[in-house]
């Protein structure tokens, strides 16, 4: 499954953001996010598979973590529509910022 299936499924973004803070064990994420045993098992493999998520083994324990590498190919992916948001948006503050401005000519009426 391709990274952006992978991050199609809510729950794995939840996940995601759950170890954005720190890394968690799988109970802990379910307790977190009101989930089952073998449903966050699921989720973490299918995260794993992708390389989103590593485990550190401590003991008995397994701590899941963000892997942010292979975001980098959702984040160069995005870059242009990010582009085209930051050229609207400062379109949008300039009209904005004109509206304001008592002495523009859309105010004045030229």
């Amino acid at each position: 499954m391709s990274v952006f299936g992978v991050l199609a499924q809510p729950v794995r973004r939840r996940i995601l953001d759950l170890l954005l803070e720190r890394p968690h064990l799988a109970g802990e994420i379910g307790d977190r996010l009101g989930l089952p045993q073998p449903a966050v098992s699921k989720h973490l493999r299918v995260l794993r598979e992708a390389d989103l998520v590593h485990v550190r083994a401590d003991a008995q324990r397994r701590w899941y973590e963000l892997a942010p590498e292979v975001l980098s190919e959702v984040d160069t992916w995005l870059a242009p529509y990010r582009l085209l948001w930051s050229d609207r948006l400062n379109a949008l503050e300039r009209h904005l910022d004109d509206d304001d401005d008592p002495h523009s000519e859309t105010r004045t009426g030229g």
